[in-house]
Parts: C-alpha cells; sequence; structure tokens
C-alpha cells in the first residue's frame, strides 16, 4: 500500500467514522481502492504501533470515572514502579516526566470508588505517595493529529460542565466499543450482536452519543509517539479560580493545544490549568508555548513546563467493567 493511502488512513478517518453497515468500503470508495485493502492496511498500521485501534474517545465525566496521578520515584526505581503502577489495568497512560515529580499515568474506571483503590494499592506497593489530581472540567480534549503538516484542527473549543445522561442499553455498547472496532466487512453487525442489539440501532445510538458529546472522537486512534510526535509537553499554569475558565478557553482554543483541561490544585501543587502540545521538534513546541503565554495574557502567571521522557504504557481507557452496570445518569 502506498504511503499517500496509509496517511489517509491515519489523517483523514481520526473523526466522523462511517455510521454506514459498510465502513470500511465507503472508506475504499473514497480512497479508490478495495474494501479489503482498507482492512489489510489497518491491520497493518496497527500491527506496527502506529494506530491503537478504531474506536470511540469519550468525553471525560461523560461515563465512569477518572484521575491524573504523579509521583516522585527515585531514578533507580522508575522501571520497578513502572512496572507496579502498569499492572493495574485501569491505568490506561504512564509517562516519565522531566520534573522531581517524575511519573504522570492516568486512571480511569467504571466508579470513583475503583479510582481510589487503585491509587491505594498503588501507594501501598510502591511504598511512595501517589498525588491525585482529577479533573474538574475539560476545555478541549480531542487527541486527533494533523499529520499533514497544516498544525489544523477541525474540533471546536467547547467547555464541557454538564454530565451526560446514558440508558442502561449504552453501557453493554460503549463496553464493547472500548474493545475496538473488528476490522471486518461489517463491524457495526458484529458491535451489535456482541452488545445484544440491532445493528440500525448501534448505528442510530452512537450517532446520538456524538451529538451529545459523549463520543468526543470516532474513528482511528493513532499513537502519536509512533508518528513522530517525540517532542510533547505538558503546561501546568496556577491560575486563579475566578480566571480559570477565560484563560482555558482560550488556551483550548490554540490550534496546537491538543488537551486543555482544569484540575482540582493540591497544597503541594497548586496548578489548576494544564495544556498538552504534541510536536515532533523540541523548541518549535517551546516557541509555542511561549506563544499561548503571550496571546492569553499569562505572562506574569507563575506555570511550568514537563516534557514527556519515556513512554511506559498507552492503552485506551477502561471506564465500563462487565459486572459494573451504571445508572441512568453516569458519574
Amino acid at each position: 500500500m502506498s504511503d499517500q493511502i496509509q496517511q489517509r488512513l491515519l489523517n483523514d478517518y481520526q473523526r466522523d467514522f462511517p455510521l454506514v453497515p459498510l465502513p470500511y468500503a465507503r472508506m475504499a470508495s473514497d480512497l479508490g481502492i478495495s474494501e479489503q485493502q482498507v482492512i489489510d492496511t489497518l491491520a497493518d498500521l496497527k500491527e506496527a504501533g502506529s494506530v491503537s485501534r478504531v474506536g470511540a474517545v469519550l468525553r471525560p465525566g461523560s461515563v465512569g470515572a477518572g484521575t491524573l496521578a504523579a509521583m516522585q520515584v527515585p531514578l533507580d526505581q522508575l522501571q520497578q514502579v513502572a512496572d507496579i503502577v502498569n499492572g493495574h489495568a485501569y491505568v490506561n497512560h504512564n509517562y516519565q516526566r522531566e520534573h522531581s515529580l517524575n511519573m504522570w499515568f492516568v486512571v480511569t474506571a467504571p466508579d470513583r470508588a475503583t479510582v481510589t483503590s487503585v491509587l491505594q494499592d498503588i501507594e501501598r506497593q510502591s511504598g511512595l505517595k501517589v498525588l491525585d489530581l482529577p479533573m474538574v472540567r475539560d476545555y478541549f480534549i480531542d487527541l486527533g493529529f494533523d499529520l499533514t503538516g497544516r498544525d489544523s484542527r477541525s474540533t471546536p473549543c467547547r467547555a464541557s460542565f454538564h454530565q451526560a445522561m446514558l440508558e442502561a442499553r449504552d453501557h453493554d455498547l460503549l463496553q464493547e466499543l472500548e474493545k475496538g472496532l473488528a476490522l471486518t466487512s461489517r463491524p457495526w453487525k458484529a458491535l451489535a450482536e456482541a452488545a445484544g442489539m440491532t445493528e440500525p440501532a448501534v448505528l442510530d445510538r452512537l450517532q446520538y452519543l456524538q451529538d451529545q458529546d459523549i463520543i468526543r472522537r470516532l474513528g482511528v486512534v493513532v499513537r502519536h509517539h509512533e508518528l513522530g510526535f517525540t517532542a510533547n509537553a505538558m503546561t501546568v499554569w496556577q491560575v486563579t479560580p475566578g480566571d480559570v475558565d477565560v484563560m482555558g478557553r482560550k488556551l483550548g482554543s490554540l490550534p496546537y493545544v491538543r488537551l486543555c483541561y482544569q484540575r482540582r490544585a493540591h497544597a503541594n501543587w497548586p496548578y489548576t490549568l494544564y495544556a498538552m502540545i504534541h510536536g515532533k521538534d523540541r523548541d518549535v513546541v517551546l516557541q509555542q508555548i511561549e506563544d499561548a503565554r503571550h496571546v492569553c495574557g499569562l505572562q506574569d502567571t507563575p506555570y511550568e513546563t514537563l516534557f514527556s521522557v519515556k513512554r511506559f504504557k498507552q492503552t485506551g481507557g477502561r471506564y465500563l467493567a462487565a459486572d459494573t452496570k451504571p445508572a441512568v445518569e453516569a458519574a
């Protein structure tokens, strides 16, 4: 398969995945190749690590619970502690960053009690304190990557302040979708059978969940490191509560910001506003951070920049569990 076709599969279908009975055939028609070539190429990209899965990215807070956690780990214990953290199925991201707080990981689970239990178990096994930094609200979370070099995006910055209202049937549907869409001719039919629904009902419901911003993005989920995005910086800003919404919307609107959200401050970590920039060149990312300071009026706001050093784990989130069904209102 040509590099151009591979890039289009990686770039053009990260969102708005076709909600039709034969989605890969629709993509094949757009690309001028066969359905089987689309399926085989996606399988090859998944095998190579460029693609994590074909599936959904859920809006934080719409289903289950989650948090960002940090630890200060002695350098000679990093791998040992990483193994402890990675051993928990509800940990989906774990990175070493340039800071005294050098291990940062994400926990997503069906409920807050499970998140707390995971953090407590990591503290018990490692003998180290875990900083728990739950999200308050998000201003922009997408993690779609423009691979054309234009540094553009099609999704707007829109702060989410409401919890989602889900139906009981959504649990089984989203639980199956967490595993990734099958690379077969009729993937929605396979998903419907696994969720105990009909194919038309699945397509209608997924459209609804996207319209309600419960599913933030549906499509090819790429792994940015394998695609050359290795200069990745998390910036944290000590913004006062009265200004955080205004600054969050400004930061989240910048084209090079992939994540922007407010998190609860901690006695040992006073930062409330977070922005993530994924880049291919460290100097370019640093210039973008400087640009953000001036554009958003943050020149006098205390901040820190934490570049990622090493990826210990990156998988899809697990907000749902087979033995835990949510009530009508999702936490």
